[in-house]
């Protein structure tokens, strides 16, 4: 009887624990159509009419850069052209003066640190006048060859695309900010043909959370944006870099030594930027005329050189190729020489309140740094000759994300755009030391700095 009732029992236990038993149907449900692919469909559209308008916008600035490289040995060899010239400046000025009036603070700078506030619910921007007004004013500025980055910009006109979508179908508050932060990636994502680097700068920089609904659908944006801008300008990376040999491990301990160096170049980058108002300001000079000043000194430098002007990823590629026609004796002064132009006339440039970035005036500093860095190596044997263009990559990267702050999108972006990841972890190593060394010296993110410096209407 005892024997009956304890099989009984068992098989009562055994029959509860089958029942209990998941199978695949009970776990594995659909996710509600009204949710996430929603979110993926309008995060797609977003993406797909930022990147038409940052494609247009890159094809416009690309060929009046291939202008340049016309104009002005043209104006070298004949004096006279420069005086149509001079006054097409003039008309730059003015046309940007007209066009900033309306939305000054909207219009300044990157656009990085209006988005920054207006995410953070305390500053209002009339999407529609400012997504043309800032495509136009970009072209102004960046096009005569300033150096400025098209970036910002491009981020500032994703978010536009984003608000005025939100806007127009009537969608709520928390939509909207998604649509907008669908558009800051795509925007970041169009201008480096860098889908990942769009998704980790809108985490690491703007809404510092990982939902991974959202980033998922950021990504669509992102990624659809990309696809526009391949019907623009193939899937080639924007800034390919082969890399042909790989640091030696006796060189690793020295980019300790060089994160620290960059660390303290990026600090003096921030201090220098966050006082440019301050001096502008003290010039005997309406602010709407500082846009003359970097505007008329450009004329000169391109003179002298037209391939130092721009953002410019083209004067990148030019850089690596100068070992390979200029002696190692002279390479070094010569990097030094560009190195204090593009410092100086950078912060002429961002100072004087145009539209335009700093992502790739950034990387530009930081590939200069690494060429000097490369050079006094080579000579001292500490790696070879064949490493200067890893020295370059590597640099970018450390020197992006000190500045920035954003060391995540730093490694992402560099290793998407010059189309290798071979060299990671000397990249991730020197990128960590150097966002290290800023931040001990008092360094913060700069965008954020920067947002701090500006006046906004409340929202």
């Amino acid at each position: 009887m005892i024997k009956a009732k304890l099989c009984f029992k068992e098989a009562l236990v055994l029959a509860t624990n089958q029942h209990s038993i998941k199978r695949s149907r009970d776990v594995l449900r659909p996710a509600p159509v009204t949710s996430f692919f929603s979110l993926v469909v309008s995060g797609s559209i977003v993406g797909a009419i930022t990147g038409l308008i940052v494609s247009i916008f890159r094809w416009i600035i690309d060929h009046a850069m291939k202008a340049l490289m016309v104009i002005y040995p043209q104006m070298a060899q004949h004096p006279l052209y420069l005086i149509p010239y001079i006054i097409l400046t003039v008309v730059i000025i003015w046309l940007l003066n007209k066009i900033m009036q309306a939305e000054p603070i909207d219009l300044v700078g990157s656009g990085v640190p209006q988005i920054q506030e207006i995410l953070r619910g305390q500053h209002r921007m009339n999407a529609k006048d400012v997504l043309w007004r800032r495509f136009v004013g970009g072209l102004l500025a960046i096009c005569p060859g300033l150096f400025l980055g098209r970036e910002g910009p491009c981020i500032q006109m994703g978010a536009c695309v984003g608000q005025i979508l939100g806007e127009g179908f009537h969608l709520s508050t928390k939509q909207k900010r998604f649509l907008m932060e669908s558009g800051i990636a795509a925007g970041l994502s169009a201008a480096f043909s860098a889908p990942l680097a769009g998704v980790i700068f809108l985490v690491e920089e703007i809404t510092f959370k990982f939902r991974p609904r959202k980033c998922m659908a950021a990504l669509a944006a992102a990624i659809s944006a990309d696809l526009v801008t391949v019907a623009f300008f193939g899937v080639h990376p924007c800034l390919y870099l082969p890399l042909q040999a790989d640091l030696p491990a006796s060189a690793y301990s020295w980019l300790i030594l060089v994160g620290v160096i960059i660390g303290v170049l990026a600090f003096c980058y921030q201090y220098t930027l966050l006082n440019l108002h301050w001096w502008f300001s003290k010039l005997p000079l309406p602010q709407k005329y500082h846009k003359a000043i970097p505007l008329l000194l450009v004329i000169p430098i391109g003179l002298w050189n037209a391939r130092v002007l721009g953002g410019s990823h083209g004067f990148i590629l030019y850089l690596t190729k100068l070992p390979a026609t200029v002696p190692l004796s002279n390479l070094l002064v010569i990097f030094l020489i560009f190195l204090a132009l593009r410092f100086v006339f950078s912060m002429i440039s961002y100072g004087s309140t145009v539209p335009g970035g700093i992502f790739m005036p950034l990387l530009v500093l930081g590939a200069l740094i690494g060429g000097i860095i490369g050079i006094v190596m080579i000579n001292h044997h500490l790696i070879p000759a064949t490493c200067f263009l890893n020295l370059i990559v590597i640099t970018m990267a450390a020197y992006f994300g000190a500045v920035e702050g954003t060391p995540f999108t730093a490694l992402t972006l560099l290793t998407e755009m010059v189309g290798s990841i071979e060299q990671i972890l000397p990249m991730v190593l020197l990128t960590f030391i150097a966002y290290l060394t800023c931040n001990v010296l008092g360094g913060r993110p700069i965008h954020a700095a920067l947002r701090e410096e500006m006046t906004f209407e409340g929202a």
